[in-house]
């Protein structure tokens, strides 16, 4: 009985020390990981970024859009709707523009994001047009969790490395990707991720593709 109870006096102690540490070491990985420091500039250059109206990953579109205007760069938000779209986490975020209004042109790099809502662009043809013209132009094209499918469903991940959420793998297989299953994936202007665990890492990827 007294040892159950001197064990259970030593709870609070070991609970406090257990936060401690854990604090200690989630805030030294997540300053490493917000760490922009090393980033090239890319002032000048500007992305637009492709949401789903509802549903779309939070981290996905906030910590690249965090990281690329840190390091300089202009993120425009693009969608099916200018109502606010919605995330998954319940962050929301109002459109600049309609998806449909994309004018690749004005544009340095296109990133889709992802989540649960971002199917809607899978068979899109506004979507994949904006796609398939940003691959054309030579111009930077990204897509994070399940959004690659677009970019497979676009032509445009034939013989490419690419990755995308593993529950998706089949659907860029079979279109002709060679899916690697990395966090995230760069092969020449194509950059693809694999879900919100990797944001910050498919931000900084973004960065460097556009100042290199």
């Amino acid at each position: 009985m007294k040892e159950n109870f001197t064990n259970l006096c030593r709870l609070p102690v070991f609970a406090v020390l257990l936060c401690a540490f854990c604090a200690v070491s989630i805030g030294g990985c997540r300053k490493e990981e917000l760490d922009t420091s090393k980033l090239p500039s890319i002032a000048g250059k500007k992305v637009v970024m492709v949401v789903a109206r509802k549903d779309f990953q939070d981290e996905e579109l906030f910590e690249p859009k965090r990281i690329i205007e840190q390091a300089g760069g202009k993120v425009v938000v693009a969608s099916s709707s200018l109502n606010e779209a919605k995330g998954m986490l319940g962050k929301t975020c109002k459109p600049d523009i309609l998806v449909k209004n994309v004018n690749v042109d004005e544009f340095d790099a296109v990133v889709f994001v992802g989540g649960t809502g971002a199917s809607e662009y899978w068979n899109d043809s506004k979507a994949i047009a904006v796609a398939k013209s940003t691959a054309e132009k030579g111009k930077l094209l990204c897509a994070i969790c399940i959004a690659p499918v677009t970019l497979a469903n676009a032509g445009l991940l034939n013989g490419k490395k690419a990755t995308v959420w593993e529950g998706e793998a089949d659907k860029l297989k079979a279109k002709g990707a060679n899916y690697t299953g990395a966090a995230v994936e760069v092969d020449g202007n194509l950059i693809t991720a694999n879900g919100p665990e990797s944001a910050a890492q498919f931000g900084r990827a973004i960065v460097n593709a556009l100042g290199s």
